[in-house]
């Protein structure tokens, strides 16, 4: 009776595990990938609503401004900052955008002639906002 494996099964066995992993790694990558969108899009998503509610209780403007380089997304009243998120260094994403700001009158209503429309990328996995005119908030997945 033998206790133990030859090297060769362990060699076969790790072979296996190997390819195992060969196909598994990429579907995780795409699984984080996809995480870190969709947490980033509900993020940005909860900014505008911020932006909107700030601007109709202070009953001031307020402007959500995007830094596509930096990844970042800041609401701002003409006083101070009321909100900042590094989306890239948060979540590792990029971000992509038709216009660089946005603003809510006092009423809670967009000012602007244009959509905004938001990109959330990382890797092949992409989310996107769009604010109407109106200031709402639409998320296209």
């Amino acid at each position: 009776m033998r206790h133990g494996a030859t090297l060769l099964e362990i060699v076969l066995a790790l072979a296996l595990i190997a390819i195992a992993m060969a196909f598994a790694l990429p579907a995780f990558g795409r699984l984080l990938d996809g995480m870190a969108v969709r947490s980033a899009a509900t993020e940005a998503h909860a900014l505008f609503g911020t932006a909107r509610q700030v601007a109709i209780h202070r009953a001031t403007p307020v402007t959500v401004e995007l830094d596509t380089t930096g990844a970042r997304i800041v609401v701002r009243t003409s006083t101070d900052t009321v909100r900042a998120r590094e989306l890239g260094s948060i979540h590792g994403v990029r971000l992509a955008a038709t216009r660089a700001t946005t603003v809510y009158a006092a009423s809670g209503l967009g000012y602007g002639a244009s959509n905004l429309t938001l990109v959330i990328s990382r890797g092949g996995t992409a989310d996107t906002l769009t604010v109407s005119r109106l200031g709402r908030v639409r998320r296209n997945r």
